[in-house]
């Protein structure tokens, strides 16, 4: 049995494959991403899969793409615990990055960009990654992230800089009392993934002149410092990842206009097209 996962901060996506790359079932865990979640809940957000725990001593090979898997320490903590549960498998584990990459432009030049609760980006060229930076996560980078969106919405909110009425409807669906939101950041895990429930505020209300306004500021802010320093023109294929890419897809769009560079493509789960990335090229 081999399983292919695609894990964010917020959810990961599994499929189990047979030996001959057949599909057997697939699977949504929370999210994974061992830079920010402890290693006994990272545990536990697999066992209590019982899917996965059903077919865990027939599992040979598992292909994990991840969230904070791009560092050496949270790679170590994540195959740690793969290992004691899939004791019979070969542990196979790739920053998030990669999977994009392999989802949207298999082995072909392009800049790649993830836009899901967190951000980043890479130029491909066809063999290696380059990147503009580390990602340092959702505390001084992730532009255009859901986290970056759903921290925005709270200080508009408290500064008084949100329309009336879309006030009165963000009060009416979060809990916005002080004490509760940051209890949220400063005392529970995992605030990314708190600030970017947020951000699912702007799918409901989209059309709003406000909502198009911070998403336009939050995409530019993207391009300039995860896209433009790639130096690349409209002849290199650009692709996103993510559900803000895909519901904002018209907005992003402009953006990328205004700086003569054009979308190929928008893909809001990589999963269908990792799988068969995988099926055409790994043995």
């Amino acid at each position: 049995m081999i399983l292919i996962a695609d894990g964010g901060s917020t959810k990961a996506d599994w499929i189990a494959l047979d030996s001959n790359k057949n599909e057997v079932f697939r699977v949504r865990t929370l999210g994974l991403n061992p830079a920010v979640i402890q290693e006994e809940e990272l545990k536990n957000r697999i066992i209590n899969m019982f899917q996965l725990i059903n077919i865990k001593d027939e599992v040979t090979e598992v292909h994990f793409y991840g969230a904070g898997c791009g560092t050496p320490k949270p790679v170590q903590i994540l195959n740690k615990v793969m290992q004691e549960i899939f004791s019979n498998a070969e542990i196979n584990i790739a920053e998030d990055m990669l999977a994009a990459v392999y989802a949207a432009s298999g082995k072909e030049p392009a800049i790649v960009c993830i836009l899901g609760t967190g951000s980043n980006s890479c130029y491909y060229n066809g063999t290696d990654m380059e990147m503009v930076a580390a990602s340092l996560g959702y505390t001084i980078m992730d532009e255009a992230s859901g986290n970056y969106f759903g921290k925005k919405l709270i200080r508009d909110y408290y500064y008084s800089q949100m329309p009336k009425k879309i006030a009165e409807k963000f009060a009416n669906e979060y809990d916005l009392d002080a004490d509760h939101i940051k209890f949220n950041l400063y005392k529970q895990p995992n605030p990314n993934m708190y600030l970017a429930t947020f951000a699912k505020f702007m799918f409901e209300f989209k059309e709003e002149k406000y909502i198009k306004k911070i998403i336009k500021k939050g995409f530019e802010e993207f391009f300039k410092y995860r896209v433009l320093p790639y130096k690349k023109d409209a002849s290199t294929p650009i692709y996103f990842i993510g559900s803000i890419a895909h519901y904002f897809g018209d907005i992003l769009e402009k953006v990328a206009k205004k700086y003569d560079l054009k979308i190929s493509g928008v893909i809001q789960r990589p999963i269908d097209n990792l799988l068969d990335y995988h099926k055409a090229n790994i043995n």
